[in-house]
């Protein structure tokens, strides 16, 4: 079984990008998120819809406003450019000597067997008590 997210109109939205309401989401008229629920109701070509970032549901919200109060969307900054150390062609890597990789590799000891009950047949722990019937096993 495959648990997903419905499928929603606002799937289609993308983040903090103001679209035309009556395009996204035609139906009747609204208020503006901004101006209150006291206003008039505006006809959906004269609102704006914006899906915001919500820090609980992954799939964020939509807010309609009016022309005076679209948010303004900031443009993220492009990340700077690290300057390297050395100008010039870069090195290839270095290999491993032989010894240092021989050094790294740990061999595992073998397993020893592990006692069990013999009344229970279970596994006993490290103290030799039988978890299930208490009797002691060395």
């Amino acid at each position: 079984m495959k648990i997903v997210a419905s499928a929603d109109w606002r799937d289609a939205i993308p983040f903090e990008t103001p679209l035309v309401a009556d395009t996204v989401a035609p139906g009747e008229a609204t208020r503006c998120a901004t101006c209150g629920v006291l206003s008039e109701p505006l006809p959906r070509d004269e609102l704006w819809a914006v899906k915001h970032r919500h820090p609980n549901n992954h799939a964020g919200f939509v807010r309609f406003y009016c022309a005076e109060h679209v948010p303004e969307i900031s443009q993220p900054e492009p990340a700077p450019v690290a300057a390297t150390k050395r100008a010039g062609a870069p090195r290839a890597p270095r290999s491993a000597s032989p010894r240092a990789a021989a050094a790294r590799r740990v061999e595992a000891a073998p397993e020893r067997p592990r006692a069990v009950c013999p009344d229970c047949f279970m596994e006993v722990s490290a103290t030799g008590l039988c978890g299930n019937c208490g009797a002691q096993v060395t």
